[in-house]
């Protein structure tokens, strides 16, 4: 069936009622994130960018797209501003508000050019919301890594962390969750948009869509052993202004990790901000390790920041009593303007007090990701490197059977910063097949199984302990199998679909 179609269709909304409905939609798309978590919302937020920008001039189209985009950054990350304040934050929503912006362009251009090469049922109703959620999900992997690493919080497929469609994870990772959630919403537009198709036709393709994602299985993760792990969280005054020291913080873990001894554990788990001395060469800090190591009968993994080479290194370091270290992992992706400062002399004279601030330049690690625990190889990672494709990935291809998680999150307080990382974590449970044990200095501390459910949880600025044994896994799901292929064939359909719209639309003349 050929739909006669035209390309210059005013958009559906004037530009003055694009932006409002834009300013809306960052904050419903948000509100598909925990700490609400309402997972319906972010396909609803989706559809609502997608409808502002139908029929958009480019330059309308980009500044729809940064209002959208600042919308939702603004409200998903206004933990950040606790730290340094709201300059900082709103300089990095501004930033990832400009890849939306980007990404907005795109989008527009695809409404116009596709249709007119494409102008069949098909073309309007599949081949359009194909094309758009691989040009989502494209710039979404653009400022996931670049610039300075990339900001790969808030990608949309984030927020399914604990909704029906969960078990996608272990078959197309995160990248693959964005654009099948785009791809529901992009669908659901053109089926209201379609009046000229047959009611029953409008209604199959969103709905027929959303059904075979909801009876996806999870993907089957056998268990080869089982590991226990006590988790520790000190509830140290770990933040950056709270002015206490190394032996405050290692004292802290200390006294929440006294009651577990003689315990019969496998490996003792400290958090980021165990201690900001050296771990692999501090006297006291060293003894610590040793005496808590000894007590337990079991090697502790703890954290500190070591120095090697006149480089610094956020450093989680492998210990047992008698031996010393038996490895360590250096943080591969240290939070840019919060752990260094790239390009330091270009950006002082911005926000000198703020910059100055961060006198320690922390050096991305270049360790494996993974550490041999009496036998059980374990992967491992610290704090933002949590949201690291490669890095997570990597591990489970080098071998890891569990997933250690540490991080320090008090400079974030009772913000959703928290409940969004556990979130992350729950999602490379997922993902990976792998328990995750994801230990915080302050909270929220848990242990995740394979398949998202919570085995154990510590809740806020409270001291204590998770002692429990979790299974292992050697199980390789889909989604580690095919790894960053998945994020690289959606996008190039996008941009393939994109261009090849372009060139076909100049052979076909505009239909009425």
């Amino acid at each position: 069936m050929i739909v006669s179609y035209d390309s210059t269709v005013k958009p559906p909304l004037p530009l003055w009622a694009a932006l409002i409905v834009a300013a809306g939609a960052g904050a419903v798309l948000d509100g598909g994130f925990p700490d609400r978590a309402i997972w319906l919302l972010a396909i609803v937020g989706v559809g609502l960018v997608l409808v502002t920008l139908i029929g958009r001039r480019l330059s309308s189209a980009a500044l729809v797209g940064f209002v959208a985009g600042l919308s939702f950054y603004l409200t998903h990350i206004q933990w950040a501003s606790l730290f340094l304040g709201p300059l900082p934050m709103t300089a990095l929503a501004v930033l990832q508000s400009l890849f939306f912006a980007a990404g907005a362009v795109v989008i527009t251009a695809a409404y116009r050019w596709v249709p007119r090469a494409f102008p069949s049922a098909l073309g309007r109703v599949i081949l359009v919301p194909v094309i758009v959620s691989g040009l989502w999900t494209a710039r979404e992997a653009w400022s996931s890594v670049w610039p300075y690493g990339g900001f790969a919080w808030g990608r949309i497929g984030l927020s399914q962390a604990e909704g029906p469609l969960a078990p996608l994870f272990g078959w197309v990772g995160i990248s693959g969750m964005t654009f099948l959630l785009v791809l529901v919403a992009a669908v659901t537009v053109e089926a209201v948009r379609a009046t000229d198709l047959p009611k029953l036709s409008r209604i199959a393709a969103p709905v027929g869509i959303s059904a075979a994602l909801l009876v996806v299985p999870f993907f089957p993760v056998s268990v080869t052993g089982d590991m226990t792990v006590a988790a520790v969280q000190g509830n140290g005054k770990a933040g950056y202004f709270d002015n206490s020291s190394a032996d405050d913080l290692l004292r802290a873990q200390f006294d929440a990790t006294e009651p577990l001894f003689g315990s019969d554990v496998d490996v003792v788990v400290w958090p980021e901000g165990t201690t900001f001395r050296d771990p692999l060469a501090d006297p006291y800090t060293t003894s610590v390790f040793d005496f808590v190591s000894e007590e337990m009968d079991a090697p502790l993994i703890a954290q500190g920041v070591s120095e090697r080479d006149g480089s610094y290194y956020n450093t989680a370091v492998l210990w047992k009593a008698g031996e010393g270290a038996l490895d360590y992992y250096d943080k591969k992706h240290p939070v840019p303007f919060g752990e260094y400062v790239p390009d330091r002399e270009f950006w002082r004279p911005f926000a000198p007090d703020l910059i100055d601030l961060i006198q320690r330049e922390y050096t991305p690690g270049t360790t494996d990701p993974v550490i041999d625990v009496d036998g059980v190889i374990a992967g491992i990672n610290i704090c933002f490197d949590i949201v690291d494709d490669q890095i997570l990935t990597e591990s489970v291809e080098e071998g890891a059977q569990i997933i250690f998680a540490s991080s320090n999150n008090a400079d974030f307080g009772r913000t959703d910063e928290s409940v969004q990382q556990l979130a992350i974590a729950r999602v490379r449970a997922l993902e990976l097949g792998r328990t995750v044990v994801n230990i915080s200095t302050v909270g929220i501390s848990a242990m995740i199984a394979p398949d998202g459910t919570t085995i154990a949880e510590l809740p806020w600025y409270e001291p204590g302990a998770m002692v429990e044994s979790v299974p292992l896994s050697e199980t390789i799901t889909p989604a580690v199998a095919a790894g960053r292929q998945i994020e690289w064939f959606v996008s190039a359909l996008g941009i393939a679909g994109l261009l090849g719209a372009w060139f076909a639309r100049t052979k076909r003349p505009r239909s009425r």
